[in-house]
């Protein structure tokens, strides 16, 4: 007999595949309001290039106006160039509530000359400390680089320009939550953090380099909105294959690929990290 769990993830595998759609990309005033920043942030090139800007006064950052529920996400970033030092640049999905569930892209900034940090971490149910932080393959501030976050019923793939750098896998079945209830927005804001940021908070922001700008564009969201309570969307792509991501899993040139970013640019996983664990690793952690 299937089990409660393998029921209720069937149920949301068939409910979901109902309601797919295909954002257009690249409208960032269609798709996106601005939350704060007193105009430090900017819609510019008709519609085609978000940059959000940091000074000493303020940050800045935007918000989507759809909220989803299961999805493949992506966008191009072109991160704070020089010494960027204190600051931190956050792209993430996130729910409201005591109990949110949320996937986070956190680019910590550094000196000139030294390597960012690619933080991520995953919560669900208000509960995170899920950390892995990476370094990059290439300088993300000299061009824009592809961004990305699949979430499906099967597990959370984090994707640097096509490649993946970090599963999280759906282990309900061992006692594990997993988001795949409450319909998550995008979130980005572009902020000082200089007390833990750099080197711990060693490091403080040179404020005689602001202000600090990271620019986005080609965002595209192939997901189901959730809307009123309910998920209400369609596929708007004729002859749509746009569904295949609900089911995607990594191949095998995917988990390999996985595996080479992780044996040369993961700088810290807290699934090894048993002094922050001492009554033991988290039961994920057991399945890494």
């Amino acid at each position: 007999m299937a089990s409660t769990t393998s029921l209720s993830l069937l149920f949301t595998l068939m409910l979901v595949s109902l309601c797919i759609v295909l954002c257009a990309a690249g409208n960032f005033n269609q798709d996106f309001q601005i939350t704060w920043g007193d105009g430090r942030a900017k819609i510019l090139n008709n519609n085609n290039l978000l940059t959000l800007s940091l000074d000493k006064a303020s940050g800045s950052g935007f918000q989507s106006k759809n909220e989803y529920l299961y999805g493949k996400i992506d966008m191009q970033l072109k991160l704070v160039p020089g010494n960027s030092a204190g600051t931190v640049t956050a792209y993430y999905l996130s729910s409201k509530g005591s109990n949110w569930d949320e996937i986070d892209f956190e680019f910590l900034g550094n000196l000139s000359g030294d390597p960012y940090i690619l933080h991520t971490n995953v919560f669900s149910q208000g509960k995170g400390n899920r950390e892995q932080q990476f370094y990059l393959w290439f300088d993300p501030t000299s061009d824009f680089h592809t961004y990305s976050i699949l979430w499906n019923p099967q597990h959370i793939v984090f994707s640097v320009d096509g490649t993946p750098i970090r599963e999280f896998k759906n282990l309900e079945l061992i006692g594990v939550p997993f988001p795949k209830n409450q319909a998550m927005r995008i979130y980005s804001s572009l902020w000082n953090a200089d007390n833990w940021a750099t080197r711990g908070g060693l490091i403080k922001t040179d404020w005689s380099k602001a202000p600090f700008t990271a620019s986005y564009r080609n965002f595209n969201a192939n997901a189901c909105v959730w809307s009123n309570g309910k998920s209400s969307c369609k596929s708007n792509s004729p002859n749509s294959t746009s569904s295949t991501w609900l089911r995607q899993e990594l191949d095998t040139s995917g988990q390999q690929r996985l595996r080479w970013v992780q044996k040369n640019y993961m700088i810290y996983n807290y699934c090894v990290d048993k002094k922050r664990f001492p009554q033991g690793l988290p039961l994920e952690c057991t399945r890494f």
